[in-house]
């Protein structure tokens, strides 16, 4: 039997615990609280955060008019969306002058711990490899060029299918059934533009020649112009070019060709973005030459149309995944014209109704499956 007095020793104890359970509870409920509101101030505080992203061009620099002036214009875009100022911690690129500067660019970047570095073009390969290697931690992606390496994003395009719609394009408007391309370099990737090109001026112009020829630049704006004279003397009425700056001497003579000749049917079809205002024989004296539009060009304009590869959509898509922690490296991604990342160019000035029609007509069967546009000329054949 408990005494009175164990008995009123007991309830004291029993009275003790429950206050000290009560406090602790309490305190483990404040923890928890705060712990789940310091978890959901920790996910708007990331949402609120952002990525630093900077490129490094190849040889035809950042205002090429065509593939390096693409990817910049989409690392501004993303720096703007996310309030980044151009520098260290923000946006930025280093320009190469040749091959020579891969490697110093490269780790320069690296080594100013941008989050994100773009190496644009095939050449990176080897360069970029080693880079990667030495800073493991760095996400990098290479744009036309697959590099084996966990940290690095590859980024490859469709161009066969876009030079395929601009082929279509060519066949259409071709009135002296005699087309001409002009490629950069000869090689595998150029070649998917050259075929995929051929296959659609033939797909609607069956009996049309396509003449082919290659500047062994990219630079070389004087050796674009004279292979063009060259194209346009035999009858050639429509070129097409994957050649970067060679592309520039390509407009530039059939400019001057309509110039003198404004009766002469001729054009140019431009590559990797909208080359629209390079066609241009006459602008209106009060339009601002940095924010031209197509209604400024108060003469001809030889710009058939252009094979839009939407190099700034894919280096922001590579951004945007990044920032949301999503890991891209080691993997190798392809857009094509059903993932908007490539398409003729939105400037339709000289592209008819009628026309479009048709090349749309093709856009719908490649998109299905029902067409599939050869790569090489082995597919070609």
């Amino acid at each position: 039997m408990v005494s009175k007095k164990a008995g009123l020793f007991i309830s004291f104890l029993f009275a003790i615990s429950t206050i000290l359970g009560g406090c602790g509870t309490a305190d483990n409920d404040n923890k928890n609280n705060a712990g789940e509101g310091g978890t959901q101030e920790a996910e708007e505080n990331k949402g609120n955060q952002s990525i630093s992203i900077a490129m490094v061009t190849d040889e035809g620099g950042i205002d090429d008019r065509s593939f390096n002036q693409s990817a910049w214009e989409g690392i501004q875009a993303f720096g703007k969306k996310h309030n980044l100022e151009k520098g260290k911690g923000g946006y930025d690129y280093l320009q190469s002058n040749g091959p020579e500067d891969f490697k110093p660019n490269l780790n320069k970047l690296a080594r100013n711990e941008f989050d994100v570095i773009f190496a644009t073009g095939f050449a990176f390969g080897e360069a970029l490899t080693e880079i990667a290697q030495q800073f493991p931690e760095i996400n990098f992606a290479v744009v036309d060029a697959v590099v084996e390496q966990p940290n690095v994003t590859s980024v490859t395009f469709k161009e066969h299918e876009g030079s395929f719609l601009v082929g279509v394009a060519a066949g259409l408007a071709t009135t002296s059934n005699k087309v001409g391309f002009i490629g950069g370099k000869e090689i595998p990737l150029i070649e998917k533009f050259e075929t995929g090109y051929i296959a659609g001026v033939k797909a609607v112009k069956p009996d049309a020649t396509v003449e082919v020829q290659y500047a062994d630049s990219w630079t070389d704006e004087a050796k674009g112009k004279q292979i063009a004279s060259s194209m346009y003397a035999s009858g050639v009425d429509v070129i097409y070019h994957a050649a970067g700056g060679v592309g520039n001497g390509l407009f530039s003579e059939a400019v001057d060709i309509k110039k003198k000749d404004p009766a002469k049917n001729i054009y140019a079809i431009g590559v990797d973005r909208d080359q629209w205002e390079l066609g241009c024989t006459k602008w209106d004296e009060n339009a601002n030459e940095t924010e031209r539009k197509p209604e400024d060009c108060t003469g001809d304009n030889i710009a058939l149309t252009s094979m839009v590869k939407r190099v700034d959509v894919a280096v922001q898509d590579i951004a945007e995944k990044t920032l949301k922690g999503e890991q891209t490296g080691g993997q190798i991604i392809e857009y094509g014209i059903e993932e908007d990342g490539i398409d003729i160019a939105p400037t339709q000035t000289n592209i008819s109704d009628t026309m479009l029609a048709t090349i749309n007509e093709w856009k719908t069967k490649i998109i299905n499956g029902d067409v599939k546009v050869p790569q090489t000329r082995a597919e070609l054949k």
